[in-house]
């Protein structure tokens, strides 16, 4: 688990991406998955770089089957979107992080 990213599971999920002031990535993984652990680590560096622009969280989905259940989560990783609450769209999972922050300025500016 990553020191910077915080973990969120499926009983506090609505309320913490709901209370969140700003626009929320979730990445889906589980242990064992060497890209989920790869794309950890680049989302812990786009967390420094983003600063309070987004949050980004992550689910065990081992130890959480509701919310990936929901989004019909069927490969890790996985990375959700979600602004005011509400699931925006899934963004690339296997990028790096460059990518990612381009999709997440696409996101941000719509």
């Amino acid at each position: 688990m990553s020191a910077i990213l915080q973990g969120v599971t499926d009983r506090e999920f609505d309320r913490v991406v709901g209370d969140m002031p700003v626009p929320v990535l979730v990445e889906f993984w589980k242990p064992g998955c060497g890209h989920c652990q790869v794309l950890m680590r680049e989302l812990e560096q786009l967390q420094t770089e983003c600063g309070d622009q987004v949050r980004i969280l992550t689910m065990n989905v081992d130890e959480n089957f509701q919310i990936p259940a929901e989004l019909e989560v069927v490969s890790l990783p996985a990375l959700a979107f979600y602004r005011n609450g509400e699931f925006i769209k899934f963004i690339g999972g296997l990028g790096k992080r460059e990518e990612i922050a381009k999709q997440i300025e696409i996101v941000l500016g719509n």
